[in-house]
């Protein structure tokens, strides 16, 4: 369920699919790092400014599914200028830093982006540049990633896919919204 927040300021309206907590898991694979499963949490939100807040946490999964060490983290601000060009401005733990420039797709929740600028500081690894695909696909949030770097063409590197995380606040507020005529035997409803 997509809802608009009131404070949410006018042009972020067009990202609001991305708004909340999400978590799932993915694959991250790259020549010269270690090839595995990632779980990840995500967080967009805002506070009624012209731009959504952007955390990303990934970390590495076992063969069991349980979390062995820290893989990635990521924090940045996501802009939308004239209602579909997105601004995304982003800081990696890795010591990388990047801008990046996209557009969300025709009517549909779907946003390509491409780095337009990366600074590094010294100890950070080799990057060059990347493309990251956002889409919201029945009720989920999937993105893939690309990169490349001085040795290694532009090439997919992480994938997720991640689902909405509820919180008891969410299922109270949706229930006080749930119409009073609603059909007591659960089947009516979907007549």
């Amino acid at each position: 369920m997509i809802e608009i927040p009131s404070d949410l300021h006018k042009d972020l309206v067009p990202l609001v699919f991305l708004l909340g907590n999400w978590a799932g898991a993915g694959v991250h694979d790259f020549p010269g790092s270690e090839k595995c499963n990632f779980g990840q949490e995500v967080t967009f939100s805002h506070d009624g400014r012209d731009f959504l807040e952007y955390h990303s946490h990934t970390w590495v999964l076992d063969k069991d599914g349980d979390k062995v060490r820290p893989l990635e983290t990521e924090h940045g601000f996501w802009r939308i200028k004239d209602s579909r060009k997105v601004e995304v401005t982003m800081t990696r733990d890795d010591g990388v830093i990047e801008i990046w420039y996209g557009e969300l797709a025709h009517q549909k929740p779907q946003i390509d982006l491409v780095t337009d600028a990366v600074a590094r500081t010294a100890d950070s690894r080799p990057y060059t540049g990347g493309k990251r695909l956002y889409g919201y696909v029945k009720s989920d949030l999937m993105w893939v990633g690309e990169k490349q770097t001085p040795e290694v063409e532009l090439r997919p590197y992480m994938s997720a896919h991640l689902k909405k995380v509820v919180s008891p606040e969410d299922v109270e507020r949706w229930a006080k919204a749930l119409p009073d005529d609603m059909p007591d035997d659960g089947i009516a409803f979907f007549k």
